[in-house]
């Protein structure tokens, strides 16, 4: 379910345009660490178990805000390669509301941009862990 790019969060528009003009997998990949190191930092009382994402092979961590029923997500994660990952999901769910989060397919997003036949099984299933630790939290606020 290819979405209409100017329906999307500024953030993920450039993410799709960035990742469209890279052409490979080495560019790829640079793309992502470097919009790993993007990501809002997390404080250390916010680098806690409470917000240990559950299903990662590497920790990462993820807090929620929902601001007038729209959620913005922050994020981090030891590893340089799920930063650029979760950056990139990070900007494609800024101000969902919590049926919107609902409703997002992860694997669409990475195949749009053209990084999910480099995603091995265990960092897709992390995103997905992310992209659920979401989907609960908006839930938890309804």
């Amino acid at each position: 379910m290819t979405i209409d790019p100017s329906a999307l969060p500024a953030a993920a528009q450039a993410a799709l345009a960035e990742f469209g003009a890279a052409g490979g997998w080495e560019q790829r990949a640079r793309l992502l660490m470097s919009w790993g190191e993007r990501l809002e930092p997390l404080t250390d009382a916010e680098r806690s178990d409470e917000n240990l994402v559950h299903g990662c092979e590497s920790r990462v961590w993820l807090v929620g805000e929902d601001e007038d029923g729209h959620w913005h997500f922050r994020g981090s994660s030891e590893a340089r390669l799920l930063r650029g990952l979760l950056a990139v999901l990070l900007a494609r769910v800024d101000s969902l509301t919590a049926d919107e989060l609902q409703s997002l397919d992860v694997a669409d997003w990475f195949a749009q941009l053209g990084l999910s036949r480099q995603l091995s099984p265990s960092r897709a299933s992390g995103m997905n862990a992310v992209l659920q630790r979401m989907r609960d939290k908006g839930r938890e606020r309804r």
